[in-house]
């Protein structure tokens, strides 16, 4: 079994340090909603399924990449959960950690906000 969220956020990684224009992934519904979410927060420029890709333009702001790292927190092996209370701000509101919970893929800070936990899949800044 392939792990397919940290395959994705280690290639948009790497694409940012290599300064690429824009990486591919391996679709999955999970990786997809990774993308819509690191839109809105403002981290990648877009992206977009071909096939069965998905391909992710990135962001650079004054040729500086948008995002600056990632950090995996849940891994298959060992499921990091939190509840709502738990969730507290990530880097000073700078980063944004991941949140899987019964009411989808969403940012740290709206789930707190919803008041709703879940499994923490990944730290982005």
């Amino acid at each position: 079994m392939q792990d397919f969220v940290s395959d994705a956020l280690i290639r948009i990684k790497n694409g940012y340090m290599a300064s690429k224009p824009q990486v591919s992934l391996e679709h999955s519904n999970s990786v997809m909603r990774i993308c819509k979410l690191l839109k809105q927060e403002n981290f990648i420029e877009d992206a977009t399924k071909k096939d069965r890709q998905i391909l992710v333009i990135l962001k650079y702001n004054q040729h500086a990449p948008a995002l600056s790292g990632v950090k995996r927190v849940s891994k298959p092996s060992a499921r990091i959960y939190k509840k709502a209370t738990a969730l507290s701000k990530y880097f000073s509101n700078l980063g944004i950690r991941i949140i899987s919970t019964p009411k989808g893929i969403m940012s740290d800070r709206k789930a707190a906000k919803l008041r709703l936990g879940g499994e923490v899949l990944a730290e982005v800044w």
